[in-house]
C-alpha cells in the first residue's frame, strides 16, 4: 500500500479551554479529493490549517508523504502545498500576474520561467492573460479573484492543495462553474485535494470521499452510499437537507410549468 499523501494520527488542538480538534485520525490517499464537512466550530478549518503548519497540534502527529510536519521548516512546507482561501486573499497592490507568480518568485525561479508559468496557469483557470495579467484584484469579479487565488495555489506545482471554503462567497452559477473547473484540474494534474465546505451537496458532487466533523471529531466518512448507511443523526440531517431542497424545487418547477 502506497504512503498516504496526508496522515493525521490522533491529532488534538486546544484553544484555551476549548478543544477544537479531539484525537482525530485520518488518511488522505495520493490523488484523492477529500471534502470535510461540518458546522461552524466543528474544527474542520483548524484541522486543515494544521496540515501545513499554519497552526501546530498540541498532541498527535501529522505527516505529509510520510514526513512528520514537525520536522519540516514551516515556510518550506507551505511553499510545497497549495492553499486556497475563501476570500482569495490576493495582495491588493499587486497585479494578477504578480499575485500568481509570488511563490515561484520566493523560490528564486527565473523571471522568464515565472512569466511562462503565469500565462499557463491563467489559461488553465480560464482567464485570458492578455486581458487580465496586469489588472489589480479590485478590478476583478469575485469569481475572477478566486480563479487567480487558485492559479496562485498551483504556481509552484504542488502535489497537495488545501482549500478553505473556496467557493462559499460566490454566487451559485459561478460557484458551480468554478467547482466543476477545479475538479477537472484536480484530475488532470493528479492533485491531492482537501476541501472544507459547509455544503453537503457540493462535497458529494466534487469529492471522492467526505469526512463529517462534529465538534472536534470525525463522526463519519465515506462516499455517498457509505454515508447513507451512517446511523449518526447529524450525518442523516446533512444528507436529508439537499434531498428536501431538491424535492421542493422540483415541486415548485412542476407547479410553474403546469
Amino acid at each position: 500500500m502506497s504512503t498516504p499523501a496526508i496522515t493525521f494520527d490522533h491529532v488534538t488542538k486546544d484553544f484555551g479551554n476549548v478543544r477544537a480538534v479531539d484525537g482525530v485520525s485520518l488518511q488522505i490517499a495520493e490523488g484523492e479529493f477529500l471534502a470535510i464537512v461540518g458546522g461552524s466550530g466543528s474544527g474542520k478549518t483548524t484541522l486543515l490549517r494544521m496540515a501545513n503548519r499554519l497552526i501546530d497540534p498540541d498532541a498527535g502527529t501529522i505527516a505529509i508523504h510520510g514526513e512528520n510536519t514537525q520536522a519540516a521548516d514551516p515556510i518550506t512546507l507551505r511553499r510545497r502545498i497549495g492553499y486556497v482561501f475563501q476570500s482569495a486573499a490576493l495582495f491588493p497592490h499587486m497585479s494578477v500576474a504578480q499575485n500568481i507568480g509570488i511563490t515561484p518568485r520566493l523560490l528564486d525561479r527565473p523571471a522568464a520561467q515565472i512569466a511562462g508559468r503565469v500565462d499557463e496557469l491563467m489559461d488553465m483557470v480560464q482567464l485570458d492573460p492578455a486581458q487580465y495579467r496586469d489588472r489589480r484584484p479590485i478590478e476583478l469579479s469575485g469569481g475572477q479573484r478566486q480563479r487567480v487565488g487558485l492559479a496562485r495555489a498551483l504556481a509552484a506545482n504542488p502535489k497537495i492543495v488545501l482549500m478553505d471554503e473556496p467557493f462559499g462567497a460566490l454566487d451559485p452559477i459561478t460557484r458551480d462553474a468554478l467547482g466543476t473547473d477545479y475538479k477537472s484540474l484536480h484530475e488532470k494534474l493528479g492533485l491531492t485535494t482537501v476541501m472544507i465546505t459547509h455544503d453537503m451537496a457540493e462535497a458529494l458532487l466534487l469529492a471522492d470521499r467526505v469526512a463529517v466533523m462534529q465538534p472536534g471529531k470525525i463522526v463519519a466518512q465515506g462516499n455517498a452510499a457509505e454515508l447513507e448507511r451512517s446511523e449518526d443523526n447529524y450525518v442523516r440531517d446533512l444528507l436529508r437537507t439537499p434531498r428536501r431542497q431538491a424535492a421542493q424545487l422540483q415541486s415548485l418547477l412542476s407547479g410553474t410549468s403546469s
